[in-house]
């Protein structure tokens, strides 16, 4: 088995309304030094190992855990684990 990270953001230019209230609230609470937020998620997953993992998480990612259109993302494929 093998822990996949997977970070899903929104694609520049794509407005997002939940980084702007989490941006506001910050100033509100006198953090003034943060500029922007930019919000996203984190996945992670424990999958067996196989040959064509890469290309299986890619797969995953582009069917269910991004939207293609307006998401970008990244992930990470660790060491195995127990």
């Amino acid at each position: 088995m093998v822990k996949v990270q997977v970070y899903v953001t929104l694609k520049e230019g794509v407005l997002d309304p939940q980084g702007s209230a989490i941006t506001n609230s910050l100033h509100t609470m006198n953090y003034n030094e943060v500029k922007s937020v930019q919000t996203g998620k984190y996945i992670e997953l424990e999958v067996e190992k196989t040959d064509d993992l890469e290309e299986r998480v890619k797969e995953m990612c582009e069917k269910l855990l991004s939207n293609p259109v307006i998401e970008d993302y990244t992930y990470t494929i660790g060491e195995a684990v127990s």
